[in-house]
């Protein structure tokens, strides 16, 4: 076998003493903790064990015959901290199941740093997140196409099966779903995968009166079904197993299926190194133990005959290709990493989704239910714990909530067609660092123009306000932010180092403006709108003193969080000369037999909570490696 002879001899010049893969045809056990029990090859090997990459796993393994390797960081748990849905935040209390890294200071933000959080165990952030099922809106996804061709199968309509495919669709609740007026339709779900989007048990009377509160402001519309591609207020599900009344999520959907086949195998607190190159074919990976020194004798080299595949999340892939030598050259020479394959947008073009500081209490609004065992409030904790020590029902099957408002631009901002212009107008380049490629700079002029025509029609959410039945709330987000950061290895010591993660929060001018619209907004909802009126609300934060543009812009400087914990666009999918780093079938340019399949790969990010857009496109992957792109694209 040529190329695995090729690949001994480039990683014994690379490594020194190195601890190959032992070759083995079958395992009692198909999880390891040491690189040493892997096989020595196999068909498909890929990076990262978490949403994305435990999908396309399980999607190839499962003809029994492709032989699979799942290289993890992290380690497969069962904790309570994962399985509980109460609350929807519980998933990131236990701190060994995050990564621990903190961005760059802000410039833009009073140089704080900003936490980023990203799950390390196997699930990855399907693991730890707050479990809103939520998609974009259907432009979101045609857009990314656009950058292509107005004929490229990424669009919502060529997205859509795919997102059908990646969840099991649980109605909710009959006396519920009449009960809060829920609204859905199965058309726009499925119901074979492992993964399941379910409702809670119960909902709180206040959810249904602050959905119904948006009708009071002429304008907003209602959508049936969350799944449906359009903005609008609208109810949704949760990643919760309805039967477990637990979180569902990438390990138990996928992971738990594939793990009793021969041909899938996973190894767990296992760090890759690099991707391994013979010429400019991607060979095979090189991984240490988590904790350990690179180039050591625990370092293990596995070969992938067919595809090396990355899915280690917007953080961690373009450090990966990074420390492949795949990426900017002036970059890769300063950590001392020789440059195989220039590819300037590799680690450029962060986003995030920032989340905005507002709080609103009501005094005159009732919460709490009165069920006829529990009329008063003081016994209303009693019957929650009652209820669901009985039977895991009532409200500790709640998540984060199920009801929120995607809204478009001209929905929420009298200024659209203004800022609007004012964006198309934009020296976009002036918004980037200084030393940014042109191609990249290129990409981002073909995202804030395509940005422009949004903001000024109805069919892309840029306001989402979450609602929970609650006597106050908080969680407003912006959902198509203008400032691009980066995502970069440290020169200083690439290897143990984790990458330097810079938002670059506010570094667009409109983007401040853009956001106060969407607080101007909120206030609306709140306090000017005949359907709340008798709420009595106050505004807490940011505060009835802050009312014009500079005033908020230097309030969100104090404020803002640039992240809602969904990392994106590091490896994006655009053409080359737009700084893409993969192509339509997700291959990386300039290396054969190489993908990123995750939410690096999002050019733009959804109008909406990334986990079910990550299932989707590993799904759509998964068909891309086996079949090849559809057949109107050849």
């Amino acid at each position: 076998m040529p190329r695995v002879s090729s690949l001994l001899v480039t990683i014994l010049a690379l490594a020194g003493q190195t601890c190959l893969a032992q070759a083995r045809s079958h395992h009692a056990s198909r999880v390891f903790l040491d690189g040493r029990d892997v096989d020595e090859q196999y068909d498909y090997i890929i990076v990262g064990g978490g949403t994305a990459g435990l999908t396309v796993a399980d999607r190839l393994s499962e003809d029994g015959e492709s032989t699979v390797l799942v290289v993890e960081y992290g380690e497969l748990s069962d904790a309570a901290s994962i399985r509980t849905v109460r609350g929807g935040f519980m998933g990131t209390s236990n701190r060994s199941h995050m990564y621990d890294i903190q961005s760059v200071p802000q410039t833009n933000l009073r140089n704080r740093t900003i936490s980023v959080l990203a799950g390390k165990v196997v699930g990855g952030s399907s693991a730890v997140n707050a479990m809103m099922t939520v998609r974009g809106s259907a432009a979101d996804y045609t857009r990314w196409g656009g950058f292509f061709s107005d004929t490229s199968h990424w669009s919502w309509d060529g997205l859509l099966p795919y997102f059908k495919r990646a969840l099991n669709f649980a109605p909710p609740d009959a006396a519920v779903t009449k009960s809060a007026n829920i609204t859905y339709d199965t058309r726009f779900w499925g119901n074979t995968s492992g993964v399941f989007a379910g409702w809670p048990s119960f909902q709180y009377p206040g959810t249904t009166a602050q959905m119904d509160a948006f009708r009071g402001i002429p304008g907003v519309p209602f959508v049936e079904d969350s799944g449906s591609g359009e903005p609008g207020v609208y109810w949704y599900p949760t990643f919760m197993d309805p039967s477990l009344v637990e979180r569902s999520y990438a390990r138990t959907g996928h992971h738990d299926k594939a793990a009793n086949r021969t041909n899938y195998h996973l190894v767990t607190r296992s760090k890759v190194l690099r991707v391994i190159l013979d010429g400019t074919t991607a060979s095979g990976v090189s991984f240490v133990p988590v904790g350990s020194a690179t180039n050591s004798t625990t370092e293990t080299v596995v070969g992938a005959r067919k595809e090396v595949i990355i899915a280690a999340g917007g953080i961690h892939s373009p450090q990966v290709l990074q420390l492949s030598g795949i990426g900017p050259r002036n970059l890769l020479t300063s950590a001392n990493i020789t440059t195989l394959v220039d590819l300037p947008g590799v680690g450029q073009n962060f986003q995030d989704h920032p989340m905005i500081s507002v709080r609103f209490t009501y005094s005159n609004f009732t919460f709490h239910p009165a069920p006829e065992d529990a009329v008063l409030d003081r016994n209303f904790s009693s019957w929650v714990d009652t209820v669901w020590k009985a039977n895991r029902t009532g409200p500790n099957s709640i998540a984060t909530g199920n009801g929120a408002a995607w809204l478009p631009f001209p929905v929420i901002s009298a200024r659209s067609e203004n800022i609007s212009a004012a964006l198309s107008a934009q020296n976009h380049t002036l918004s980037l660092p200084p030393d940014t490629d042109p191609t990249v700079a290129a990409g981002y002029r073909a995202q804030m123009l395509s940005y422009a025509t949004a903001l000024r029609n109805n069919d892309t959410a840029f306001y989402n306000l979450v609602i929970s039945g609650a006597n106050t709330n908080s969680i407003l987000v912006a959902l198509h932010p203008l400032s691009r950061g980066t995502v970069n290895i440290d020169p200083t010591d690439p290897y143990h180092l984790e990458p330097l993660v810079d938002y670059r929060a506010l570094s667009n001018p409109l983007e401040a403006p853009i956001i106060a619209d969407l607080i101007r907004f909120t206030r609306r909802y709140y306090l000017d709108n005949p359907r709340t009126r008798a709420w009595a609300a106050t505004e807490q934060a940011p505060g009835e003193a802050v009312q014009t543009d500079e005033q908020f812009a230097e309030n969100l400087a104090r404020t803002l969080n640039p992240s809602e914990y969904h990392p994106a666009g590091t490896c994006a999918m655009m053409p080359r000369e737009l700084g893409g780093v993969v192509d339509e079938e997700l291959r990386v340019y300039g290396v054969e037999g190489l993908r990123v399949v995750d939410a690096s790969v999002f050019p733009t990010l959804p109008g909406g909570n990334t986990c079910q857009s990550v299932y989707a496109v590993a799904e759509k992957a998964a068909d891309l490696i086996r079949y090849g792109p559809p057949k109107t694209q050849e």
